[in-house]
């Protein structure tokens, strides 16, 4: 349990310094495709270490989904859980220390700093639809053993995928911690825009929460044998 802990603390404060950090330097030519496959990328690689320990989750919309097919007890969803939130702040750290204050923190929005300024409906909707058709897809890639040598390459598509969707609308979150962590730091840092994003940082746990549950039960529905 605790190395499992320890992997998915650290696969998400991977997840944050690599992702982030490249929408922290998006004016320096990444653009969102360079952002989109900073967070895909990362996930491939990390689901091909970690992932031997504790499955990858780095996402608490991922282990919702675990613990909803019942793939996680109890006590490791919360252990889970914890770590990834954790992971989340101590990579946004990380991020200050590389890159400084100046560049924001790949932070989450909708509203006026939503770069098509979406509403708060649409902000939702985004985020529980992408975070859904994230989350079905590793559901899918994970439920057979003979998908077991590709399912790091195909989550890390997907989430690719989601990211090229989803950047121009919130900022793309699908990952509590991931929003979370990199809004309570720029908070405390007093860095521009920390407190909108971490007083918005609700959206951004509830919809992935729920996206990441309806696609565990869906999945679990449209899998289950016929009698």
């Amino acid at each position: 349990m605790i190395k499992k802990c320890i992997a998915e603390f650290l696969g998400t404060a991977v997840l944050v310094i690599v992702g982030c950090g490249v929408a922290m330097t998006n004016g320096l030519g990444a653009g969102y495709v360079g952002i989109a496959l900073a967070f895909g990328l990362a996930i491939v690689a990390l689901a091909y270490s970690v992932g031997n320990v504790s499955g990858c989750h780095v996402n608490p919309a991922v282990s919702i989904a675990m613990f909803a097919n019942k793939s996680l007890s109890v006590g490791e969803f919360f252990g889970y859980i914890i770590s990834q939130f954790l992971g989340a702040i101590v990579g946004a750290v990380v991020l200050v220390a590389m890159l400084g204050t100046d560049k924001g923190l790949g932070l989450n929005f909708y509203g006026a700093n939503s770069a098509v300024q979406a509403t708060v409906a649409q902000a939702f909707v985004t985020e529980v639809v992408m975070t859904f058709i994230f989350v079905f897809a590793i559901c899918g890639v994970t439920s057979k053993e003979k998908f077991g040598s590709a399912a790091g390459i195909v989550i890390g598509l997907t989430l690719t995928l989601v990211h090229l969707v989803a950047l121009p609308i919130t900022g793309t979150s699908v990952n509590p911690a991931r929003t979370f962590g990199p809004a309570l730091v720029a908070t405390v840092l007093g860095i521009q825009d920390g407190n909108t994003a971490l007083m918005q940082s609700w959206l951004f746990i509830v919809a992935p929460l729920i996206g990441g549950a309806l696609a565990a039960v869906c999945y679990m529905a449209l899998d289950k044998k016929e009698a």
